[in-house]
């Protein structure tokens, strides 16, 4: 999600004020201390950089317009018949120092906050926006996975090594797509077209069910705020797929030696499977009980913004995620069940604590060295920082959603709006009259919200906004007629 003010250097409004509250009241963290930026800044002018070069090879970065903080590069060719993908991850080792100030630090954050309004980053903006990111014209550090496929898109090899790498160009979604869309002869987007779709095939194939969540962008105009969902591209999906490609790889190198952290995660609970059933009944989506969420998920028309809303609400499936430590012993639940294969985090050093560690166990096992014993004595308290960072993430996107939507009906109050009553509370007896009752889905805008009144399960109803409040990020719903 992210805000778009009324014009630049418009005056804080109360979402930026609510914002800014959020942070406050859950402890993100502000600023960094002292000691470690002046580490950060002694890190950037003297980086431990590797021998092998790969500054020959174009290398191109494709994120969202403005974005500093630069993970990934891309660089595909064809192999006979087949693939080669090479995939270029920020180096964070050249510059943070087991045991120092900013890995002490990173330790502390676990992962970068994103707030509509801002980002608190992980490390230090002169290694994340500056001399870590992978941003263009700039020699860096880099792990750089190389990564052999089949015609069909299987990996035959997969290795990782350091190198010095440099990105040509730094690119968009909307201006890789609509050069796709326009049938550009560009070979970087045709090859990454190729290896997408194919990837994604064999994500079906496997039973994977991807999310393709749609950005959220809140809009201020004037005195009101209105929210707008944004299907993702066709090239962030292709994209992705070559991240997942690494992080099975990374999976995949760990098992076979015993040592590593995945990310895993359990099926979906089935009374979330009966609640999106219900969302998608409510917003007109026909799912047939015999066709796995997955599949579903990927029949959904992203142009339309009441099935855009319900691919919206799919989030709560992808839930109970965490990582799983082991050394010795290959873990009993190893897999992740969207992805339907094993996975590791390895591609978002810059924003994400775990990622550094899985890089350095995968370049050990690759160059058939000892994992590092800093990374070894860190791996059983990987799960639970990063478990702690995963928590303020998502009580910090539950408050500035609750916050989004008390804005965005505020000056709606009085209104009447169209829902489906997708959930209910348990009766536990007597309840006050002022207490929710049940949760509605509203198709434009497109909110979830809680009803006050009694409420049956799947009824369309129409329901009047009596209350909002940015602050304290609520809303009052009651059902009219």
């Amino acid at each position: 999600m992210r805000l778009r003010a009324a014009a630049e250097g418009a005056p804080a409004g109360p979402l930026d004020l609510a914002f800014a509250g959020v942070r406050r009241e859950l402890g993100v963290p502000a600023e960094f201390p002292a000691d470690v930026l002046d580490a950060a800044e002694h890190a950037a002018r003297a980086p431990r950089l590797p021998d092998a070069d790969l500054t020959d090879l174009p290398f191109y970065t494709i994120d969202p317009p403005g974005s500093r903080d630069l993970d990934q590069a891309l660089y595909l060719e064809r192999d006979g018949s087949g693939y080669r993908v090479r995939y270029a991850i920020a180096d964070l080792t050249a510059f943070v120092e087991p045991g120092g100030p900013v890995d002490a630090e990173a330790r502390r954050r676990g992962q970068t906050v994103y707030c509509p309004d801002v980002a608190t980053p992980l490390h230090p903006p002169v290694l994340s926006q500056d001399a870590a990111s992978l941003l263009p014209g700039q020699v860096r550090a880099a792990y750089v996975w190389d990564v052999r496929l089949d015609a069909e898109g299987e990996v035959r090899s997969a290795d990782v090594a350091r190198a010095l790498m440099r990105s040509v160009e730094r690119l968009d979604y909307a201006t890789v797509q609509d050069a796709v869309d326009g049938g550009a002869p560009d070979e970087r987007f045709v090859l990454l077209r190729e290896v997408g779709e194919r990837r994604l095939e064999l994500e079906r194939a496997r039973g994977g069910a991807s999310l393709p969540l749609p950005e959220q962008e809140v809009v201020q105009e004037g005195d009101r705020y209105l929210l707008r969902l944004r299907p993702p591209s066709q090239v962030e999906d292709w994209n992705a797929q070559i991240s997942l490609l690494a992080g099975m790889a990374a999976a995949d190198m760990m098992l076979a030696a015993d040592v590593g952290i995945l990310r895993t995660m359990p099926p979906p609970a089935g009374e979330t499977l009966v609640r999106f059933h219900r969302q998608a009944a409510a917003l007109g989506a026909r799912w047939p009980a015999e066709t796995p969420y997955g599949e579903f998920l990927r029949s959904l028309d992203r142009s339309d913004p009441r099935q855009l809303a319900l691919i919206h609400e799919a989030s709560a499936l992808f839930r109970g995620a965490g990582y799983t430590a082991f050394e010795g012993d290959v873990p009993e639940i190893a897999e992740h069940a969207a992805v339907a294969a094993e996975y590791a985090h390895v591609t978002a050093p810059l924003r994400r604590l775990v990622d550094r560690f899985g890089l350095v166990i995968c370049h050990s096992l690759c160059r058939d060295v000892e994992v590092p014993a800093w990374v070894r004595e860190a791996l059983p308290t990987l799960p639970g920082l990063m478990a702690a960072s995963d928590r303020l993430v998502a009580a910090v996107d539950r408050a500035c959603t609750s916050a989004v939507e008390a804005a965005v009906l505020g000056s709606r109050v009085g209104e009447e709006f169209a829902a489906v009553v997708v959930d209910v509370v348990a009766d536990g007896g007597p309840q006050a009259p002022d207490r929710p009752r049940g949760v509605v889905q509203l198709v434009d805008p497109p909110v979830v919200a809680p009803v006050l009144g009694q409420v049956r399960l799947g009824d369309g109803i129409r329901v009047r906004v009596d209350a909002a409040d940015v602050d304290a990020g609520t809303v009052r719903l009651v059902p009219v007629g």
